[in-house]
């Protein structure tokens, strides 16, 4: 009987491997979306992010209302990154999302973190709040999920360097993440 079930179990083991989903790399990830980004003429934003991330949720929310995900989705291919699970959860990660978060210094930031590149991955902006014409060396406060006006002011700016958006547009999109920011008294 044992030897049955170590049969089964080899002949097994290479059909459940198979089967097994991959995460795809960062790398894997980035090349995709430039492909994709460079075809549609549009930039690439990606969104570093973790299931248990209540503000990540927010900005998924608020990309996904009807009015706000069309313009995204005129503008960028949105790609998220899985990094900073629990332990339980650390099969979610993308290899190498969280290097890649570091090398633009995301990795002391929290999540929401987002990056945005052009086709070639060149990288136009980050969520990194800075003072005004200060380059995308300086250091900055992490924005996030766009929540206060400053953030919502911040993140305006980053849609009008990385988009074809007009003003209106921008205020809809802006509109929007202010509608789900937390009520303060």
């Amino acid at each position: 009987m044992k030897k049955l079930f170590f049969l089964l179990l080899v002949i097994a083991l290479p059909f459940v491997k198979a089967n097994a989903q991959t995460v795809p790399t960062a790398d894997e990830v980035l090349k995709t979306a430039s492909a994709k980004a460079a075809k549609e003429k549009k930039n690439v934003f990606v969104l570093f992010h973790a299931s248990w991330c209540g503000w990540c949720h927010k900005m998924d929310t608020v990309f996904a209302k009807p009015g706000v995900k069309e313009l995204i989705g005129k503008s960028y291919v949105v790609e998220h990154l899985t990094v900073k699970e629990s332990p339980q959860n650390k099969h979610l990660e993308n290899p190498g999302a969280e290097a890649l978060m570091a090398k633009y210094n995301g990795d002391k930031s929290g999540i929401p973190f987002w990056l945005v590149f052009d086709p070639t991955g060149k990288l136009i902006a980050d969520s990194f709040m800075r003072p005004a014409g200060a380059d995308l060396n300086s250091a900055g406060d992490n924005i996030g999920c766009p929540a206060t006006d400053e953030e919502v002011a911040a993140f305006e700016a980053v849609l009008k360097k990385s988009t074809k958006l007009d003003e209106k547009q921008i205020a809809q999109i802006s509109a929007a993440f202010r509608a789900a920011s937390p009520k303060r008294s």
